[in-house]
């Protein structure tokens, strides 16, 4: 019998209140992000960008404390990290766990060559003995819910998924979650759901899928497919971060409400004032990021970026929306966007673009 996406579920002893989850993405899944996903309802467990474990080790690391700054209102809120040595790994889950966050996750499918060159995320699925030593390291080194997210192999010579969760099961973690492509792939294709269905009759901890979920009905079907107890969604959530909470709506009306102009003027400009507020460094860089994806839908909103890529300050990005709003001749329902397969870019070192992305 198929979950149902909007009840509430454990991971062990961490109740989340609906089976649908946040992916972790570099350079998009920072706190104000959650923060909006949070507020626009309907995600149950959020997740942080991927941060190395040697950085949260370093105590100079500035960005990788900024990746694991949170908010009381975020919980039940994961950390996830990323590394080969198993010792470092386990000392940065203490730490993970002394910053007071809900689980901790394991990043094993990060497909970009900076991260794989130095074996972490996909890289490891080459080399199943250290990824084991990590399971155990970490495992004994924390008391909340440890999980891992990995990829189904490292190229369609060599699907592992199954082994692997395995493996996690054996070695005492509480959940796994599957993007259902390889790391050759990269986000080119399409997502193999069957191989989440394979892993989901082979453990019985619970089993989350991720791949090609962009909409509503997308989510309903990956669940009857493959009977995974939960959904973990992506790049449709930095383009339509109403997401959640269509699901929701999907489920128990079989339809759901498109966010109008106004929803979305109202989203970009209290998001924008957020990030001014934070004082990031990377402030207007972040702005004319979003707007690439916030706009997704908007009436002429080729020239909203237009515009907003012109701005040299945070203050202009903020006027030039509210100029673009005020000339809207009315606060329209838009239909939904497609999501194409390519991804924001991030510049930090220590992280890939869009990581866990969908």
């Amino acid at each position: 019998m198929a979950i149902e996406i909007e009840s509430a579920w454990r991971i062990r002893d961490v109740e989340i209140p609906t089976r649908l989850a946040l992916a972790p993405m570099a350079g998009v899944t920072d706190t104000v992000f959650r923060r909006f996903i949070r507020k626009l309802g309907g995600c149950g467990l959020i997740m942080t960008e991927f941060t190395s474990a040697d950085g949260v080790l370093r105590k100079k690391d500035q960005k990788a404390k900024r990746y694991l700054h949170f908010y009381e209102d975020e919980h039940p809120i994961s950390a996830q990290l990323f590394g080969s040595d198993p010792q470092v790994m386990a000392d940065a889950a203490r730490i993970v766990e002394d910053l007071g966050f809900d689980l901790v996750d394991l990043n094993l499918g990060c497909p970009a060559k900076k991260v794989v060159k130095c074996n972490g995320g996909s890289g490891l699925l080459r080399d199943l003995p250290i990824i084991q030593k990590i399971f155990e390291s970490v495992r004994g080194a924390v008391r909340i819910p440890f999980t891992v997210k990995f990829r189904a192999g490292w190229d369609d010579n060599n699907i592992i998924c199954v082994e692997l969760a395995r493996m996690a099961e054996d070695c005492g973690l509480c959940a796994v979650a599957l993007h259902a492509r390889t790391r050759e792939m990269g986000y080119s294709g399409n997502a193999r759901w069957e191989w989440i269905a394979a892993v989901k009759d082979a453990v019985k901890i619970p089993v989350i899928g991720n791949g090609d979920i962009q909409t509503p009905q997308d989510a309903a079907r990956i669940v009857a497919e493959t009977g995974c107890d939960a959904v973990m969604i992506g790049r449709a959530a930095a383009t339509n971060p109403w997401i959640f909470s269509q699901m929701a709506e999907y489920r128990a009306m079989g339809s759901y409400r498109q966010p109008t102009d106004a929803d979305r003027h109202s989203l970009l400009s209290g998001y924008y004032k957020e990030i001014k507020s934070s004082d990031q460094p990377d402030a207007i860089g972040k702005m004319k990021q979003f707007a690439c994806w916030f706009t997704h839908g908007v009436g002429n909103g080729n020239e909203l970026r237009r515009t907003v890529h012109a701005a040299r300050t945070p203050s202009e990005v903020l006027d030039a929306v509210e100029r673009f709003f005020e000339g809207q001749p009315v606060a329209r329902t838009v239909s939904h966007p497609s999501v194409s397969h390519e991804e924001p870019v991030d510049d930090a070192t220590e992280h890939a673009p869009l990581e866990a992305a969908n």
